[in-house]
């Protein structure tokens, strides 16, 4: 999977950004995994806002509460935030998919959970999904953007292979899984990105965007049983 910057993404009808909340106070040392997950929290929001470039330690820090000092205690710099959430949300997602494959079900239900889950991910965690999915590759040091690649590669190729069953199965209307498997995913990806980014558009209810969505590329690609 590829992974354009937004500005501000709507969870629960509200807009977060960087400046979404006041700078914090300077906080205590201490607090291990606590602080290293505020420190990532933010970076997320910050990255998205802002861009590689804008997103300073010290932006970062100062948005946790934090000095620069205190945050290189748990990262060496930014490009290492970068990576790490990125892993995170590629591992979710893997892992989510993994479940499926392993799953006795029809080819073509697993590959519609598979798509239902990433739609359910990208609205619950819109701004890691915009860092993740949606960011412009110039954005991210070349030594990063490999490791990321193979991330995104990794959890790719597990849907490529549910694709593949349905083929197996018959049911595929092209002989080209790939090409079947990056329309399939191309599709609800760009319900997600528009609707986590183009928040002032008078959007129909998500879930009936969703269920047409899936509906007419299944139609398309999918025979009857």
């Amino acid at each position: 999977m590829v992974w354009g910057q937004g500005r501000g993404v709507r969870v629960n009808s509200t807009v977060l950004t960087a400046k979404a909340n006041p700078r914090s106070q300077r906080k205590a040392k201490g607090h291990g995994h606590l602080r290293r997950a505020e420190i990532l929290a933010a970076a997320e929001r910050i990255f998205v806002e802002c861009g590689y470039e804008g997103a300073t330690i010290r932006r970062i820090a100062d948005e946790v509460g934090v000095s620069s000092t205190a945050l290189y205690m748990h990262f060496r710099d930014k490009s290492e935030i970068l990576v790490e959430i990125c892993a995170e949300t590629f591992s979710r997602m893997i892992t989510a998919n993994a479940e499926l494959a392993a799953r006795e079900m029809d080819p073509v239900e697993r590959v519609r959970a598979m798509l239902e889950a990433y739609v359910r991910f990208g609205f619950e965690y819109p701004n890691a999904y915009q860092l993740v999915f949606c960011p412009n590759p110039a954005d991210v040091p070349e030594d990063k953007l490999s490791t990321l690649t193979e991330l995104g590669n990794q959890c790719f190729q597990l849907f490529i292979g549910a694709v593949a069953r349905i083929r197996e199965s018959g049911r595929l209307r092209t002989t080209d899984v790939d090409a079947a498997a990056q329309v399939l995913w191309a599709a609800p990806h760009g319900l997600v990105s528009l609707m986590i980014s183009q928040t002032t558009f008078e959007w129909a209810e998500r879930e009936t965007l969703e269920r047409l969505m899936l509906d007419a590329i299944f139609s398309g690609l999918v025979k009857e049983a």
